[in-house]
């Protein structure tokens, strides 16, 4: 589309968007993270001029860091350990290492204690991680070797809108038991109580019951790209992805105003097309007057799932694991046995809070020095809770914590909270403190946010959601912006 338009361009400014005559884009994209970005990188390298509008004081969205604790302590204010972005065929095909970019990719992916000091670690390896699951190793290796094998067919089949597979035996080889429940899975498939809960720590990234249909599908998804990529960080914090993408975003002519909200598609600048990488309740409230009612009616039916109270920690030494391999991993899942795990994330579902909830942990610092001054470090967890709590769990937080590492609460320098009302006030694209954009189950994964041909576009002509909320969901990837912007450039 926008090569066409090439004639009415005005000469390229190698960082500020390419103007069309008269003062017109060719897109503007409200919201910069990491969706919001790709869609402008893409729009970009078809020649298009592009303006990104944001309306928080720095580029990102979910990849920001900050400086929440004390000085020197460097913070993922969300997303941190990313495996969907280094596995992403659109990040990867992009020069982000000539921008600043660099990944740490730890020993292990992940660790999950199960008290004393015994823990289960996903290995980079498939057979190494088998070797660690007793009776249930050649079940995990059955299970998991064909996904690996098959990993780059299965990542550009999954990751984007629903379609005919290019690879049909390796769509089906992932998809029938990825449409069981994980419980079921779990326990049809594994007999020992180490592979159950390695397999129900990976599901439950699904924000969802481990009883509902389809919630193995994230546990397979996961545990195949710590085989494959593994679950890697960016040196510096996430931000440091951000910063790659507008850098580059800039190189193509791109333009980004930070500190630039918008409140309605009316405020915007002329354009031919307009990204919004926003939920849809946010579409409504910006464009509600402009599209179709029965279109408004099923944004206004989405579905958002419950909420995360993420803890940031400045500690003075390491965590203090009972089970000290829990130092090879970033990653660590806390939360015991498939039982525990399961009971925790049902009372979530159901609008209770856990008094035990099942928790994720990061320890940057650990393989990236840059995160803390010397001799300290940093951790990074969250649980779930009902969705809208403003319910401060920190304290549950610590007791699973110390339940693994006894002492952990000696080391704590200081701790920054959020809830989940104080998330969603610190990015309203969290409603509730949904962090995955919306329930992805089912009835909402490949259809969200409404059941269309092309998902990305709504009922107005020129305009397109770009977000979470659209195929193929949560995490940091790209991927949705990605094709709402190929969408609108075969549109």
């Amino acid at each position: 589309m926008c090569r066409g338009q090439l004639g009415r361009v005005a000469i390229s400014s190698r960082h500020g968007a390419r103007l069309v005559t008269g003062g017109e884009y060719d897109a503007v994209v409200v919201g910069s993270g990491p969706n919001g970005l790709a869609a402008a990188i893409t729009l970009a390298q078809e020649g298009c001029a592009v303006l990104v509008l944001e309306a928080a004081d720095e580029a990102g969205g979910g990849l920001r860091s900050s400086q929440l604790t004390l000085p020197g302590f460097v913070h993922d204010d969300c997303a941190s350990i990313l495996p969907l972005a280094a596995a992403s065929p659109f990040f990867r095909c992009l020069p982000l290492a000539a921008h600043g970019l660099r990944w740490l990719t730890p020993p292990a992916p992940l660790a999950h204690p199960l008290g004393g000091a015994e823990a289960v670690l996903l290995e980079r390896s498939p057979a190494t991680t088998a070797e660690g699951l007793g009776v249930d190793g050649h079940r995990y290796l059955r299970l998991m070797a064909p996904l690996v094998r098959d990993q780059e067919a299965l990542i550009g089949d999954l990751l984007g809108p629903m379609r005919l597979p290019r690879r049909p035996l390796a769509a089906a080889r992932f998809g029938l038991p990825a449409l069981l429940p994980a419980a079921a899975l779990a326990r049809g498939l594994f007999r020992e109580v180490r592979a159950r809960s390695l397999l129900a720590g990976l599901a439950s990234h699904s924000l969802m019951p481990l009883e509902r249909p389809a919630t193995s599908a994230f546990a397979l998804m996961l545990g195949m790209l710590g085989h494959t990529t593994g679950w890697p960080l960016v040196e510096g914090g996430s931000q440091s992805l951000a910063k790659a993408l507008t850098s580059h975003l800039a190189d193509l002519g791109g333009a980004i105003e930070t500190g630039r909200p918008v409140e309605s598609v009316d405020e915007l600048p002329p354009a031919r097309l307009v990204f919004l990488d926003v939920t849809p309740r946010q579409l409504v409230r910006l464009a509600g007057h402009r599209l179709s009612p029965g279109y408004r009616r099923q944004l206004e039916r989405y579905r958002y799932g419950p909420g995360v109270c993420k803890v940031d920690y400045a500690l003075d030494d390491v965590i203090p694991w009972s089970a000290t391999e829990c130092r090879r991993a970033a990653s660590v899942h806390l939360g015991g046995t498939l039982a525990e795990i399961a009971a925790g994330e049902r009372s979530i579902w159901r609008g209770r809070h856990s008094a035990s909830p099942f928790v994720l942990l990061a320890q940057q610092s650990l393989f990236d020095p840059t995160r803390a001054p010397p001799d300290k470090h940093t951790a990074w967890a969250y649980c779930h809770v009902p969705h809208g709590s403003n319910r401060d769990v920190s304290a549950q937080i610590d007791a699973q914590i110390e339940r693994f590492a006894p002492g952990f609460g000696r080391r704590v320098l200081a701790r920054h909270v959020r809830t989940a009302s104080e998330l969603e006030a610190y990015n309203p694209n969290y409603v509730g403190g949904d962090i995955n954009g919306g329930v992805q189950d089912l009835g909402q994964l490949f259809t969200r946010p409404v059941l269309r041909r092309v998902p990305y576009a709504t009922s107005r002509p020129g305009l397109y959601l770009c977000s979470s909320s659209t195929p193929p969901g949560g995490g940091v990837h790209g991927l949705c912006g990605y094709h709402a912007a190929r969408a609108a450039l075969r549109g």
